[in-house]
């Protein structure tokens, strides 16, 4: 059975494609749930850096893909929300502002 961690740590490997930073440091990922009997139903609550993001149907298909790469998933839904819309500044790991120079 797929952990929300094993697939936390599967989503940490994506990167967005025009930053070139993991999504996870990013603070693109809102909530991971595993749902069903063997937890084999995937739920990813993510956001884009913006709503215009020009790559996020091919963004959002690379998440779904490293997904379904864990053993034991077999249905991904990746739900795309702006609400709260992504701020850097709060949602980012330390290591990101850093490079993107927030502080």
């Amino acid at each position: 059975m797929p952990t929300v961690d094993q697939v936390r740590e599967a989503l940490a490997e994506v990167k967005d494609p025009e930053l070139q930073l993991g999504i996870m440091e990013l603070g693109l990922v809102y909530d991971v749930a595993v749902e069903g009997e063997g937890g084999e139903h995937v739920v990813v609550t993510m956001t884009l850096t913006s709503p215009m993001c020009p790559v996020g149907p091919m963004f959002k298909q690379s998440v779904e893909d490293r997904v379904k790469a864990v053993e034991g998933v077999k249905d991904v839904v990746v739900d795309i929300t702006f609400t709260p819309p992504w701020d850097p500044k709060e949602m980012a790991s330390d290591d990101v502002k850093a490079l993107l120079g927030i502080w």
